[in-house]
């Protein structure tokens, strides 16, 4: 890693649980950024928009802003825009993501058949019904874009299920595959490189998630630092398809793992 100009950081579970900021997280950031690294904060929450991230973040005493955050939202914009111009999406998620959805066309039940299901994070709107309604427009030919295939997140009150598990249930009972936007599409890891202006080789990967983060960003030529926090299991990586290129007990020990990595 001596010639890293970049790190990629995943939010939570790394820097936060709960939007509370992990023990030194917050330090180890400031740390980071006073070595001359850019940093881009690039993250699956579907709940809260980048201007709501940010804020949290800022508050909580991370030296970030907006412009610093990728969220999946933001890249299925992009996504959409490219693939599917002016396609009629419908919206399963939980949370207002409005404004990181910017020229996507999301209709309301009743209004004009969609051309996309699109499938952001779980919670109490992933009921019967509406899966079911999602899973008739698929079978009348609709397209089915997913943000992400997170099975669970980590709260302060443990794991919770997250849209990925529904996503297989749509995907298997549809006969359709979903195209993913967020992590770990390589098309994800590209838009945040092309932001930063670094090659893979350039940049740093740090996650919780040893399959989505960290081997997602190695297949996309970025080195993968795995964290043991968040939703880290050790029976989550032993069995994982990969094996991490470095895996430290939290993002606090990552200025440390840099600088051993620049000497060497």
């Amino acid at each position: 890693m001596e010639s890293v100009r970049a790190v990629l950081i995943d939010i939570d579970g790394v820097l936060t649980v709960s939007w509370r900021p992990l023990p030194g997280a917050v330090e180890a950031l400031r740390e980071v950024r006073e070595a001359g690294l850019a940093v881009l904060l690039v993250t699956n929450t579907t709940s809260r928009t980048r201007a709501s991230i940010a804020g949290s973040l800022a508050e909580a005493g991370f030296p970030v802003s907006t412009g610093d955050i990728l969220t999946a939202p933001a890249a299925t914009a992009a996504y959409l825009a490219e693939h599917c111009p002016g396609a009629r999406c419908a919206l399963l998620n939980s949370g207002d993501i409005a404004e990181d959805l910017d020229g996507v066309t999301v209709v309301e039940e009743g209004d004009a058949v969609p051309d996309v299901v699109l499938v952001g994070g779980a919670g109490p709107e992933f009921g019967y019904a509406e899966l079911d309604r999602a899973f008739g427009h698929l079978q009348r030919g609709a397209r089915l874009v997913a943000m992400h295939r997170n099975l669970y997140w980590r709260t302060d009150e443990g794991l919770r299920l997250d849209s990925g598990a529904f996503l297989a249930g749509l995907e298997r009972a549809a006969r359709v595959e979903a195209e993913i936007t967020g992590k770990p599409s390589r098309a994800f890891f590209a838009s945040a490189l092309a932001r930063l202006g670094v090659d893979a080789q350039e940049a740093v990967m740090v996650g919780d998630d040893v399959e989505s983060d960290v081997l997602a960003a190695q297949r996309a030529g970025v080195t993968g630092v795995l964290v043991r926090t968040g939703k880290f299991q050790p029976e989550t990586l032993r069995d994982a398809d990969g094996t991490p290129d470095h895996v430290i007990d939290s993002f606090a020990d990552l200025p440390a793992l840099l600088r051993e990595s620049a000497q060497q």
